[in-house]
């Protein structure tokens, strides 16, 4: 071979082998979970996180072999690493006052099978202990971050709050949070994408201020509720008719929402797809009642069952958010049915003069009610469809005769009963305001 093609091949092979060796710019991963412990000290607040490497893009990622992590040149590079990509999107509040950035005081590589984070002393001394073998062979994309950040505090009994934006370290990010105040214990804190603002410790005002505006939010946002109530309302907007309906939907909603997240409520997996497939044909069959003539004395008697199916519906949102009330359970369920009220009373606030105006300048009330009617029964319509679509795809068992089966079957009752007598306390309310007069007569007519 001619000695010039031997000397490029020579050279090309130099220039590659002096190259820093390090992975094509990579995808944002699809799923990445994060472990985390916020642990109070008297002086500080120490945050230990683990996240994966591959969450960690656009920074020089050292290579050896056949694409093993240099362990060696890496692990300069991973305080600046946690600094940008960890760091600079955790914010931490005392007593509501934004502390300053943290400090990275601890950074290493773990492989992917290292247990030290199961809990956050094993943490505290894996990040204390020498790092990683230098002659281990571990693939980059397999590589683990485990860093500490500290942020001084003024007293170890301040109120705590944390606001972390990890998201964007995935296109989905799973966090679970452990908080450790100064006497021990832990409460634990398990979301998806950013949560904002998580008081680690809240006080009962905090917690039903925020729940409170939760309920409200969650009605304004679920347009399946919205529907249903202006489905109540559209025939009946005077003040005592509505009364009477929406006070049975308000307590029959209460029930089961308190009722499901005390654990009163099914845990099969298709209990959760059955409710939201009943709640779009509630307003179904509302619709087409105000179509065909609504009969005051008896809606507020669907308004109360249907009800109950909806609270089931509020419960699920819930269920996933009580994490954050801390040790106020009862008063951020009772927050929460308030913000969901105030939301209510928003949309009756605005709906009623807007119909009134509506049939009184735009369209005869009869007429007005039908098309109404019809549409929101349109859309209902195939939501119904495609939830029942969703619920059949369950494989539906006979139930074993057990002892689970047995305590099911008494919360159920439990569950009825609570029921029935809030349905007796309804009935006395509606024939009090002679809304289901003794003789049978109809009420009230329809209109404002």
């Amino acid at each position: 071979m001619p000695r010039q093609p031997l000397a490029a091949l020579a050279f090309a092979a130099a220039l590659m082998m002096g190259l820093p060796e390090r992975p094509a710019a990579h995808e944002v991963p699809a799923s990445v979970t994060i472990r985390a412990f916020v642990v109070q000290a008297a002086d500080r607040i120490r945050l230990l996180v683990r996240v994966p490497l591959e969450a960690m893009r656009d920074i020089e990622i050292p290579l050896r072999g056949p694409g093993y992590l240099d362990l060696e040149r890496v692990e300069p590079r991973l305080y600046e690493a946690a600094t940008i990509w960890v760091a600079g999107y955790v914010t931490l509040f005392e007593n509501g006052r934004r502390l300053d950035p943290g400090t990275v005081t601890a950074a290493r590589i773990s492989l992917p099978s290292d247990p030290s984070f199961g809990n956050h002393a094993s943490a505290l001394t894996h990040l204390a202990a020498p790092p990683l073998d230098r002659t281990v062979d571990l693939p980059w994309e397999q590589a683990l971050v485990d860093i500490m950040i500290e942020v001084p505090i003024a007293a170890p009994t301040s109120d705590l709050a944390i606001e972390p934006a990890l998201a964007h370290l995935g296109v989905r990010t799973l966090t679970v949070l452990g908080f450790v105040p100064p006497g021990g214990g832990e409460r634990v804190y398990t979301y998806t994408g950013n949560p904002g603002i998580v008081r680690l410790d809240p006080r009962w005002h905090h917690a039903a201020l925020h729940f409170v505006r939760l309920g409200f939010d969650h009605i304004l946002g679920g347009l399946d509720h919205l529907l249903f109530v202006l489905c109540l309302v559209i025939p009946f907007r005077r003040f005592r008719p509505l009364l009477v309906v929406v006070t049975s939907f308000t307590v029959a909603h209460s029930i089961t929402l308190i009722a499901s997240a005390l654990g009163l409520a099914p845990g099969a997996l298709w209990f959760p797809p059955l409710v939201e497939t009943l709640i779009a044909l509630s307003i179904v069959y509302m619709a087409f009642e105000n179509i065909v003539g609504a009969r005051l004395e008896r809606r507020w008697l669907f308004a109360f069952g249907f009800g109950l199916v909806h609270g089931f519906g509020f419960s699920f949102l819930l269920r996933d958010s009580l994490q954050f009330a801390g040790s106020h359970l009862i008063t951020s369920l009772i927050a929460f049915n308030v913000g969901v009220e105030l939301g209510q009373i928003v949309v009756l606030l605005v709906a009623i003069p807007a119909l009134t105006l509506l049939f009184r300048f735009v369209v005869a009330e009869r007429i007005g009610t039908i098309l109404l009617s019809a549409l929101i029964a349109h859309s209902a319509w195939h939501w119904m469809t495609s939830r029942g679509g969703e619920l059949m795809q369950y494989d539906f068992r006979r139930p074993a005769f057990d002892a689970a089966f047995a305590a099911a079957a008494i919360r159920m009752i439990m569950l009825a009963l609570i029921a029935g007598a809030a349905l007796w306390g309804m009935r006395e309310l509606a024939q009090r305001l002679r809304l289901r007069p003794r003789d049978g007569s109809t009420a009230a007519e329809p209109g404002g």
